[in-house]
C-alpha cells in the first residue's frame, strides 16, 4: 500500500518567520506536492510567555506572502489542551508516565551532586515508584522513559543516528500548573495528524529520541525524519542581522520576488546538478531529500540579489508593475498616469531588486531638484545648449505620443546631422531629463517620460547651459 505523504511546518510564535523557518517550510512543502502529499500549518504556541499573537499573524504573512499555501490548519496547541491531557491520563492509567512531587530545591540539591561526582545532570527517576501524593504539592507528571537500550533511526539527510536510553532521562510533560511540554504536544500532534516525514532544523536533533519513545508508548510508528543544516552567516557564525538576515517580511518590504527568495533558500542546502535558477514548479518536479547537503549552508545576500535580478529579468514588465507601484507608495509616490509596465522592462536588467528599481525610477514622476554635479559638468556645460535646442526642436514634431523607435529615429538622424555618435547626443538628454548620468536606454526612458515632460525638462537645461556660456 503506498504511503500518503503528510509533512508538517510548525513554528513557534515567540518572534519573526525567518528564513531558516522559510526554508523549513519550503522543503517541508515542496516535499509534500512533489509526492502529492498533504503539507500541514501547526503553530506551536505553547510558550505561552513569550508567544504573541503580532508573532503569529508575522508567520501567517509570511507564509502568505511565499505562497506557500497549506492543505490543513493553521492548528493551534493552544487549542488542544483537551487532547493533550486524555492522551496523559491514558499514559498515567497505563503505567508509561508517573506523578513527581520533586521540590525545586530537591532538583536543584539533586543536579548540584551529579554535577560533583562529574555526571551528566538527569532526573534520577525517584518518584518512579511512589505511590503516595505528597500533601501540599502539586505534581507535574514525567514520562517513563524505557531503561536500557538504545534509541535508533534513520535520517535522511544525516543517516543512521544513535541515542542510549540512560541519556534520555523521565522527562516533564505536563507542568504542575496544569500545562502540557514541547516535545510531548509534538509527539501527540505529528500522531493525531498522521504526518509521515518530519523535515525541521537540525537543532531538533536531540529532541527526536524523546518524541520517537513517545510516540512508540501511544502505539504509533515514528515518521521519518530530516534534519536540515544550519544557515550560517559567510563567515561562518550563527546567522544574525549583521549578515544580512532579515525576517521573511522584510525581505517583501526590501523589494525581493517570493519566487526569487524561494530559488534562493531551495539551493541552501539543496542542488540538482549546477542548475541555478528554478521556477517553483522545477522545484516541485526535482526536490528530494536525500539531495540535501549535510553540512551548513552560509547565507550570501550578493547571491541572494542576483537570484533574485534573475527572476525580475526573466519576468514581463506587467507583472512587476504591481509591486513595483507598492514600492513607490513606500517612497511617497503615487504612481499615476505612467506605464509601471515599461518602467519595469527598461530597469529590470538595471537593478536588483523592486525597491532599487523604485528608486531609479524616481525621475519618471518627479523632475528631478538639480543634477548630479558630476554629470551636470560634464554634459550640460554652454557647449551642450546648441546640440539640446536642436535635439528639441527635433522631438518636438514627433506629435502628442512617442514611440521608442520614433526616438530612436530622430536623435539618429540629429546625430548623424552633426557628425557625432548617438551615445554623444543621448547622453546630455540623459542629463537633462534624468538628472543623472544613468537610465534606461535614452529612446526608451523619452518614450515613457512623453512629451510633455521631455519638452520641459530640455528646456530648463537649455537654460542651465545658456546661463553658463
Amino acid at each position: 500500500m503506498r504511503l500518503t505523504v503528510r509533512t508538517r511546518f510548525a513554528p513557534s510564535p515567540t518572534g519573526m518567520l525567518h528564513i531558516g523557518g522559510a526554508r523549513t517550510a519550503l522543503f517541508s512543502w515542496l516535499y509534500a506536492r512533489r509526492h502529492g502529499g498533504t503539507f500541514i500549518l501547526r503553530i506551536e504556541d505553547t510558550d505561552r510567555e513569550r508567544s504573541t499573537e503580532a508573532a503569529i499573524q508575522v508567520i501567517l504573512d509570511g507564509m502568505r506572502w511565499l505562497g506557500l499555501d497549506a492543505d490543513e490548519g493553521p492548528y493551534f496547541q493552544t487549542q488542544r489542551y483537551p487532547r493533550y491531557r486524555e492522551v496523559i491520563a491514558g499514559l498515567l492509567a497505563s503505567g508509561q508516565a508517573y506523578h513527581c512531587y520533586c521540590s525545586k530545591a530537591e532538583l536543584d540539591e539533586m543536579r548540584a551532586a551529579q554535577l560533583a561526582r562529574h555526571e551528566k545532570p538527569r532526573y534520577d527517576g525517584r518518584c518512579r515508584n511512589r505511590s503516595a501524593p505528597v500533601p501540599g504539592v502539586e505534581p507535574v507528571v514525567r514520562f517513563r522513559n524505557p531503561v536500557g537500550g538504545e534509541v535508533e533511526f534513520h535520517d535522511v539527510v544525516h543517516g543512521p543516528i544513535v541515542f542510549q536510553s540512560q541519556e534520555l532521562d523521565d522527562l516533564i510533560i505536563l507542568r504542575s500548573d496544569g500545562n502540557p511540554t514541547y516535545n510531548f504536544c509534538v509527539a501527540v500532534d505529528d500522531r493525531d495528524m498522521r504526518i509521515t516525514h518530519v523535515i525541521r532544523g537540525d537543532d531538533h536533533i536531540n529532541n527526536t529520541p524523546r518524541q520517537i519513545n513517545l510516540l512508540r508508548a501511544m502505539g504509533a510508528e515514528p515518521p521519518v525524519y530530516a534534519h536540515l543544516p544550519m544557515i550560517l552567516g559567510a563567515d561562518g557564525t550563527k546567522l544574525s542581522k549583521r549578515h544580512g538576515a532579515l525576517s521573511v517580511l522584510e525581505y517583501q518590504t526590501a523589494g525581493y520576488l517570493p519566487r526569487a527568495l524561494l530559488n534562493y533558500l531551495a539551493r541552501l542546502g539543496w542542488s540538482h546538478g549546477d542548475q541555478e535558477l528554478f521556477t517553483l514548479e522545477e522545484m516541485v518536479s526535482l526536490f528530494a531529500l536525500d539531495q540535501v547537503n549535510k553540512s551548513a549552508a552560509a547565507l550570501n545576500p550578493d547571491k541572494l540579489a542576483w537570484t533574485n535580478q534573475q527572476h525580475m529579468m526573466r519576468s514581463a514588465g506587467r507583472s512587476l508593475a504591481p509591486l513595483l507601484a507598492t514600492q513607490l507608495r513606500g517612497l511617497g509616490v503615487e504612481p499615476a498616469g505612467v506605464d509601471l509596465g515599461a518602467i519595469a522592462d527598461s530597469l529590470k536588467e538595471r537593478t536588483r531588486t523592486l525597491r532599487e528599481m523604485a528608486e531609479a525610477s524616481l525621475f519618471f514622476f518627479h523632475e528631478p531638484d538639480g543634477y548630479e554635479p558630476k554629470a551636470a559638468a560634464k554634459f550640460l556645460g554652454p557647449e551642450a545648449g546648441p546640440m539640446l535646442r536642436q535635439a528639441r526642436a527635433e522631438l518636438a514634431v514627433l506629435g502628442p505620443q512617442w514611440t521608442a523607435a520614433q526616438v530612436h529615429a530622430a536623435l539618429e538622424s540629429l546625430a548623424g546631422r552633426l557628425q557625432l555618435s548617438l551615445g554623444k547626443v543621448a547622453q546630455p538628454l540623459r542629463v537633462a531629463v534624468s538628472g543623472s548620468g544613468v537610465s534606461p536606454p535614452i529612446d526608451t526612458t523619452l518614450a515613457i517620460l512623453g512629451p510633455d515632460a521631455v519638452l520641459r525638462r530640455l528646456d530648463r537645461a537649455i537654460a542651465r547651459a545658456a546661463a553658463r556660456s
